[in-house]
């Protein structure tokens, strides 16, 4: 491949070392600038063959599509987004190239798409999409991954090499960031009350749930959504009254309590709104209400770790859902060098607020709870928080499903937590099943009102938290794969040992290797195809936990039925 290099500063001296290891080419880019300076974005592009390419794969997930040329598929990362890597698919699944750059800091765009002239793919990195600090040099290592590998091996590979060879330490994860979670939100949304959150939680304990999310609302009166109350972090008398009697209730019920907090926001109805005004990110919140504080200033710093480290301290708290960190942004006025702040790089700042925080909370309570969600999941915010959560998608099992299954590949040990799972109270126990059985490989939210459900959900609820619960090691420690990414994968498999847990989405054929294995049906087809698991016992049960058959597997090749959201066990 012929590399060419374009943009930077004009006194810039940029320059590429080429170092081909069985079948991955890792590409060095050294920066020189005669005196430091702000580094002006600069491209690598090379071309590559679109020979059994079929689709494209990177963390966002939201494009698969080849894209051209002039409007490529890309994906920008930065500290608080997503993550440097983008890779081009076969229609097998097979890795045909995979691109990632070593520094996952610095804002970076991966490009690609479809030169129509030559059927060959226009690839192409971008260093310094927005501004960063003067520096005078700057090194970062393109990986070229060519290898006919399956994609997710290409992945894996990807994140240990950000965790080895860059040094992308991830925080430990506590045992209870993997044990199911009752949050608030779409089941209270901003409409909290303290003895309806108790009783609640009576309800979801007896269940299994071990930990309640305490979402958005409890710092106001104020239920018409927005951020415009956000900033002083003080509970409200009317929904919460004593923030630590609520959580010392909870503890009494054996639940663990996290609290949200939206971290950038200051809206314009908080005491703090004009105490920080000159301190606020330009053009950046909601609609003239709320806006974002800029962590490059010391005191919005100090003010955010003191609100968290005072919050957990005396309100007993067990963690915190560190909400909107994709919303530190530059852009505007926020540009302009102002000597008063402390960082003039943003993702230095953002570094610095987030090291603290992790620091300070660990003091208090070694085993703090500190979830972020999408996008902001990459390796260098793993440094800080053991839980990642799927971006919100109410109700959207598809969405979740490809959610789960991406941060499990991309996240290393940390604790990947489902959007919280709900569905309509309305709907047969078989379909609100559905939005478990497309979350099984991360660790469940649910967001419903447990103690309102009609008598099949409960017990479809309680037979799939008690499934999850017996087979959680082999879901959430064993190697996971995947098939067909660029349709929202059509089958799943995760395996520890000799044990399985396969999942169907819209594939019903099923190739049993493990000693024990279980099979769930999170598809539309009645029956699942099996091969390779002749003589096999097995039983069926449906999504509430009733056996509907049982027997032995008489072929090398045989359909069995099982109902929609039912599970097969194998042994």
């Amino acid at each position: 491949m012929n590399f060419d290099i374009s943009g930077g500063n004009k006194n810039a001296d940029i320059h590429l070392t080429e170092n081909l290891s069985e079948g991955i080419l890792f590409l060095t880019v050294d920066m020189t600038l005669s005196a430091p300076e702000i580094p002006e974005s600069f491209r690598i592009e090379w071309n590559f063959s679109a020979a059994g390419c079929s689709s494209i794969w990177n963390p966002a997930g939201h494009n698969c599509g080849l894209g051209f040329n002039w409007s490529p598929v890309s994906v920008k990362s930065r500290l608080a987004s997503w993550m440097p890597l983008q890779a081009l698919l076969a229609m097998d699944g097979s890795n045909r190239l995979l691109i990632a750059v070593s520094d996952v800091d610095t804002p970076i765009s991966i490009q690609t798409g479809i030169r129509e002239e030559d059927a060959t793919f226009a690839c192409a990195v971008e260093f310094f999409t927005t501004p960063t600090a003067p520096m005078k040099h700057y090194s970062a290592t393109i990986r070229l991954d060519m290898r006919n590998i399956p994609f997710y091996d290409a992945i894996y590979d990807t994140v240990n090499w950000w965790e080895t060879a860059c040094g992308y330490q991830a925080a430990a994860v506590p045992e209870s960031a993997k044990m199911p979670m009752d949050s608030l939100w779409y089941s209270f949304h901003q409409a909290l009350d303290k003895e309806e959150i108790l009783k609640e939680c009576k309800t979801s304990k007896a269940l299994g749930m071990d930990t309640v999310i305490i979402d958005d609302g409890w710092q106001t009166d104020d239920n018409n959504r927005g951020y415009a109350y956000c900033g002083d972090w003080e509970p409200t008398p009317e929904k919460i009254g004593d923030m630590a009697s609520l959580s010392d209730a909870l503890h009494q019920m054996g639940m663990k309590i996290i609290l949200w907090y939206s971290v950038p926001f200051v809206g314009v109805y908080a005491s703090k709104y004009q105490e920080f005004q000159g301190m606020l990110l330009d053009g950046v919140g909601n609609a003239g209400t709320a806006f974002s504080l800029d962590p490059r200033y010391k005191k919005v710093r100090d003010y955010l770790v003191g609100i968290y480290e005072s919050a957990v301290r005396d309100w007993h708290l067990d963690g915190l859902k560190l909400d909107f960190i994709d919303n530190f942004a530059l852009k505007g006025k926020s540009l302009a060098y102002d000597p008063a702040r402390d960082f003039q790089s943003l993702e230095d700042a953002m570094h610095a607020l987030m090291s603290e925080i992790h620091q300070k909370l660990r003091n208090i309570n070694p085993d703090i709870l500190i979830e972020f969600r999408q996008s902001y999941v990459g390796p260098s915010i793993r440094k800080y928080g053991n839980m990642l959560r799927v971006g919100d998608c109410a109700c959207d099992m598809l969405h979740n499903r490809k959610g789960i299954i991406n941060l499990r590949l991309t996240s290393g040990k940390t604790a990947v937590h489902s959007d919280m799972i709900m569905w309509n109270t309305q709907d047969t126990a078989e379909n609100a099943a559905l939005q478990f059985a497309n979350i099984l490989y991360g660790v469940p939210q649910i967001s419903v009102r447990v103690d309102r459900l009609p008598a099949a959900q409960h017990k479809m609820l309680q037979f799939y938290i008690n499934f999850w619960k017996d087979w959680r090691d082999v879901l959430l420690e064993g190697k996971l794969t995947a098939e067909s990414p660029e349709s929202n994968y059509s089958a799943a498999c995760s395996t520890l040992g000799d044990k399985a847990v396969a999942t169907v989405y819209t594939n019903p054929v099923v190739a049993v290797h493990a000693r024990q294995t279980a099979v769930v049906n999170a598809s539309m087809h009645h029956a699942l195809i099996l091969k390779g698991a002749a003589g096999k016992d097995y039983s069926v049960v449906n999504c509430m936990g009733d056996q509907v058959s049982e027997g032995t597997v008489s072929s090398d090749l045989q359909e069995i039925p099982v109902p929609t959201a039912g599970i097969m066990l194998l042994r």
